[in-house]
């Protein structure tokens, strides 16, 4: 009877269970948690926004018609050739912000943000869970609505550098990721969050050069641009398929690389400080 009483009063007061390094179990259970959210609606998660992106390109084409070749940077691309990977890329960037903003606004509402706030995750762990989640939404959505466009026909996509696809995807995944998880712990309910959408990521993403080329623009229009961190996503992504940019791929490279690097480490400074997260 004592040895009983002794055994049940050492597991009653265990130490918690620690990880040296990485927990990569907690880790990979955050992701799994994180890609099963949007696996599980799928129709709308994932066939939603490729057909709306197909909707939209078939309105492109009915509405412009056979408008021909561009000039320019562009001479000699075919308009639905240059506007596809447009399209693409802008669905990867939505998608990928709404997955991280979504989950934590909704634990936030739901009050179950002590789900992965309790268990033993580091703000470096949660932040590579919640990002990486975003991450495969964004891929899948875009590789979804690239292969749709392909087999019906709206446009040619050719993978002329596939560096710059998986590169400038991946980076575009992984900045709205992270710029969801901080509109997600800032946002206190779901109106604050299309705030964000409607006056930041639409305007960022449509003023990018999506459906034109920037150099049509007048200055100094033209030059702004250039200062939209999304322009070097669109343009980047696009020189993948076309092989041609309306700027210096390496920049744009650098400037996709940086942002990764600046936006993750401020998701991190904001689980870090429990902002918004902790009472």
């Amino acid at each position: 009877m004592t040895d009983l009483t002794e055994a049940t009063s050492q597991n009653s007061y265990r130490e918690p269970r620690r990880f040296p390094g990485l927990n990569t179990l907690g880790l990979w259970t955050l992701y799994k948690r994180e890609v099963g959210r949007f696996i599980k609606v799928g129709m709308q998660t994932l066939l939603a926004p490729a057909v709306s992106t197909l909707l939209l390109m078939t309105v492109f084409r009915l509405a412009f018609g056979n408008r021909g070749e561009l000039t320019g940077d562009f001479a000699g691309v075919a308009y639905q050739d240059f506007l596809a990977p447009g399209l693409v890329i802008m669905t990867v960037l939505q998608n990928a912000f709404q997955n991280t903003s979504s989950s934590l606004t909704i634990a936030k509402v739901q009050g179950s943000t002590v789900d992965f706030l309790m268990p033993p995750l580091s703000p470096l762990e949660l932040t590579l869970g919640f990002v990486a989640g975003a991450a495969t939404r964004g891929v899948f959505v875009g590789l979804i609505t690239g292969i749709a466009i392909q087999l019906i026909g709206l446009a040619d996509l050719n993978l002329t550098h596939i560096w710059a696809i998986i590169w400038f995807s991946l980076t575009a995944s992984i900045i709205l990721g992270a710029i969801g998880a901080i509109g997600g712990i800032w946002a206190e309910k779901f109106d604050h969050l299309a705030a964000v959408t409607n006056f930041v990521i639409v305007p960022l993403t449509f003023l990018s050069g999506t459906f034109y080329d920037v150099k049509v623009l007048a200055e100094p229009f033209q030059t702004l641009a250039h200062w939209d961190p999304f322009f070097y996503l669109i343009d980047g992504f696009r020189y993948g398929f076309l092989g041609v940019a309306n700027s210096d791929i390496g920049v744009g490279v650098a400037v996709t690389g940086g942002l990764s690097v600046v936006t993750c480490a401020i998701v991190w400074a904001c689980f870090r400080s429990g902002w918004k997260l902790k009472a």
